[in-house]
């Protein structure tokens, strides 16, 4: 989803606004941020945005989704046992 919402989001608002196409720069930087905000609802993180504001409320927040954090754990010594304990 970021793939195609981050360039949507900037490169649609500086080109549509450089040739004065105001409602289609506009429609281009809601529709890549919607983009964006839907891939963060489907990896179920918060986006940088709302980590920053969390932060400074002092709220909790999701760095990282369930998937993300499970995979980062790989580096770990795994916890079964061998026949030779």
């Amino acid at each position: 989803m970021h793939l195609i919402g981050v360039p949507l989001t900037f490169g649609g608002l500086v080109g549509f606004g450089l040739a004065h196409q105001w409602l289609y720069a506009g429609c281009a930087f809601v529709a890549g941020y919607a983009l964006q905000f839907l891939g963060h609802a489907i990896e179920q993180n918060d986006a940088g945005e709302l980590i920053l504001i969390k932060k400074l409320m002092g709220k909790p927040y999701t760095e990282f989704g369930p998937q993300t954090q499970s995979q980062q754990n790989f580096d770990q010594p795994s916890k079964k046992s061998s026949c030779n304990d």
